[in-house]
């Protein structure tokens, strides 16, 4: 099954979950009714589409361990809906003050800064909500759902993703620094892009070495992904992207292209890519699927 096939086939199967879960504007999974704006704000964000990149590793994750794919769909969607209220946070005026996120405008300039800080507040909590429901209907051992869930809370909380948050805030217009950089990216973007793999894989019951390996190709992808987006901010077409081009500079943003440079950043995420790659190849054609999705990810800055 070539590359675009598999992909679009998880993606098919998650817009799915997730439009049916939200289908309904007053209602969200699992909780009694929101107040209607509310409920129309979140679902606003996590229904505006995307590539949906993170749901979509989970989904292969658990292919690869051979988990029924609608057992993991609940998970995958889980980390789709912490993807995005991170989005909507990551936008607002205190933050990056992006008005634009997947071509549309951004959800605090459609309902405001006061009910997107709460639609993001919201997604979290449902996002966990769906998880531990899933947890509790038996259709994955249960020792094996507690680890996909903690990797996923772990690397999502402050000691990942919104640890990343805060270097990005507190590293606007001071000197680019490597260390800081790397920091960033790690707990920014790769923490969020490795915890669905390895919570996909912990769904299987996976440990040791599969683990370890694809937790480095987590960490490559999740880095060059990253220096790809900040040299698409300098390089790329903002109707391509959906998303303001050129913030990263307005907003003294430490990027790999303000401590390297535009090559520099450039040849960074070949090197990331190829770590990515290299941490799969004793997988061999099982790790086709990861190894092609990387180098496509590469291929957007090209």
């Amino acid at each position: 099954m070539i590359y675009e096939k598999q992909y679009d086939e998880y993606l098919a199967l998650v817009d799915d979950y997730i439009e049916k879960l939200w289908d309904d504007a007053e209602e969200l999974p699992k909780t009694d009714a929101p107040p209607l704006t509310l409920a129309k704000a979140m679902r606003y964000s996590l229904l505006a589409g995307g590539k949906r990149m993170r749901p979509v590793l989970l989904m292969a994750a658990a292919d690869f361990m051979s988990v029924p794919l609608m057992a993991a769909l609940p998970y995958a969607a889980a980390v789709e809906m912490i993807h995005t209220y991170s989005l909507i946070h990551d936008d607002l005026p205190a933050m990056d003050d992006d008005d634009l996120r997947r071509g549309k405008p951004s959800n605090h300039i459609v309902f405001g800064d006061g009910m997107a800080i709460l639609a993001g507040d919201g997604l979290q909590s449902a996002a966990f909500e769906t998880m531990l429901s899933a947890a509790a209907n038996g259709e994955i051992k249960p020792e094996n759902a507690i680890r996909a869930m903690k990797e996923i809370s772990l690397r999502a909380g402050i000691g990942g993703m919104i640890g990343g948050q805060v270097i990005d805030l507190e590293s606007e217009d001071r000197q680019p620094e490597a260390g800081r950089l790397f920091y960033l990216q790690q707990k920014k973007t790769a923490d969020l892009i490795t915890a669905p793999i390895l919570a996909g894989l912990l769904l299987g019951g996976a440990s040791g070495a599969i683990l370890s390996d694809f937790e480095k190709y987590g960490a490559g992808l999740g880095h060059a992904f990253q220096v790809i987006d900040d040299c698409l901010d300098v390089i790329g077409n903002q109707q391509e992207l959906g998303k303001p081009i050129g913030s990263d500079a307005e907003h003294g943003k430490l990027t790999a292209v303000s401590l390297y440079g535009l090559s520099g950043a450039k040849k960074a995420a070949e090197e990331f890519t190829q770590d990515a790659v290299n941490a799969l190849a004793p997988y061999g054609e099982k790790a086709d699927f990861f190894t092609e999705l990387a180098n496509y990810s590469l291929s957007r800055m090209r």
